[in-house]
């Protein structure tokens, strides 16, 4: 399963998303390749690097689900034009505070 997101240029630091899939968590991937649900560990990939990343967590579906790309800067932070989204996806629901991510 993809979905569609905006092509980011080779060299754009870019993270790898996805929902965990057991729980459905939002997860990113890690430096080392692993998959944290905290984003301040957020791997930032370019090139070649970052479509390997992808590559392999495409081929990790029991593990996660719909892996894409997104944009941060070169600290990790989130950032580009989905910055709402993927805000939105790092800390929890906007409906209720009490639906929120309580590791933030």
């Amino acid at each position: 399963m993809t979905s569609v997101r905006p092509k980011l240029k080779p060299d754009q630091p870019k993270g790898v998303t996805a929902w965990e899939t057991a729980t459905g968590r939002v997860v990113w991937m890690a430096e080392d390749g692993s998959w944290s649900d905290d984003p301040a560990r957020i791997g930032v990939f370019t090139g070649d690097e970052a479509e390997a990343r992808l590559a392999a967590a495409e081929g990790q579906e029991g593990i996660v689900t719909d892996p894409y790309f997104m944009q941060v800067a070169e600290d990790g932070a989130i950032d580009g034009r989905e910055t709402l989204r993927e805000t939105i996806r790092a800390n929890g629901p906007t409906v209720h505070p009490e639906f929120q991510r309580s590791s933030q």
